[in-house]
């Protein structure tokens, strides 16, 4: 049996955000926060997956998004958290959105 699609939200408070993903029937939802650090680069600073989502690949859903939306943008990212570094370190068509803290 096949997963549904998992369906990223994107919450952007202008300096500070976060990519979401709400399953039924878990609580809480998994995270994804961002914040500005100067213009045109951001800071991924923190995931978090419900032990009840992990393995279902929802962490990698919401840095995909993360990294849709940069490209989108024009941004680069800071990868602070330890999640979103590994992403990159397994990406490295991703190395122009690479920004250094």
């Amino acid at each position: 049996m096949s997963q549904p699609a998992i369906r990223v939200t994107h919450e952007d408070l202008g300096t500070a955000g976060r990519y979401v993903v709400h399953m039924p029937g878990i609580d809480p939802e998994a995270e994804l926060t961002w914040r500005s650090a100067s213009p045109g680069v951001i800071v991924a600073d923190h995931t978090y997956a419900p032990p009840q989502m992990r393995g279902t690949g929802v962490a990698e859903a919401m840095v995909q998004q993360l990294i849709a939306d940069a490209r989108n943008k024009g941004l680069r990212i800071v990868p602070a958290c330890s999640y979103v570094r590994a992403q990159f370190d397994r990406h490295p068509d991703w190395a122009g959105l690479r920004a250094e803290a």
